[in-house]
């Protein structure tokens, strides 16, 4: 039963870990990378769909991306998709292909996006320590229909605990990560 406990409790702190992940990828850092549209919605015969199903998204090179549509008619969709985004994008089409230069991110904009990536990382830390109250409340009520012992109790908080703390650091070598790599030119 604890095992049970501390397996799904790990889970939930690993999809939290990875949900991080995920929003620092849409954290621009001044370098050309396709999961900077991941969040794009595109209207697509009425209705919205994800950029990556209806086109092609590739780096050219270290500052511009190139978005080639699999039907030519949505390429006025994508460029709309684009510039209503809060990224700051300014799409350039060429024929069928849709050129995304990456503007120079000044100091104010890389404070701004540190700013961003460590509340995503604060969001991704309360959920990890609310996955660690949710399985020890489950502990708690082990004991308390007097399934478990008060000293497998005691056990089972120190290692759920200790999961806490490791996705935690997680977190933080994350957010490091995230932070030099927004203050590099």
């Amino acid at each position: 039963m604890i095992d049970d406990i501390k397996k799904e409790a790990e889970g939930r702190m690993k999809k939290a870990l990875e949900a991080l992940g995920s929003n620092f990828n849409k954290i621009r850092t001044g370098r050309a990378h396709p999961s900077i549209l991941d969040g794009i919605q595109v209207s697509y015969y009425g209705s919205d769909t994800p950029l990556s199903q209806i086109a092609n998204v590739n780096v050219e090179d270290a500052r511009t991306l190139s978005v080639t549509p699999w039907e030519k008619n949505l390429v006025p969709e994508i460029e709309k998709a684009i510039m209503k985004s809060d990224l700051g994008l300014n799409p350039s089409t060429a024929g069928a292909v849709i050129r995304i230069p990456m503007p120079m991110l000044t100091e104010e904009t890389r404070k701004n996006f540190i700013k961003q990536a460590k509340s995503e990382a604060e969001g991704a830390r309360v959920s990890i320590r609310n996955n660690r109250r949710d399985a020890l409340a489950e502990v708690k009520a082990l004991v308390k229909d007097k399934e478990i012992s008060e000293d497998d109790e005691r056990r089972a908080s120190d290692e759920i605990q200790k999961l806490t703390d490791k996705y935690v650091a997680e977190v933080e070598k994350a957010l490091s990560v995230k932070e030099k790599d927004l203050m590099e030119i």
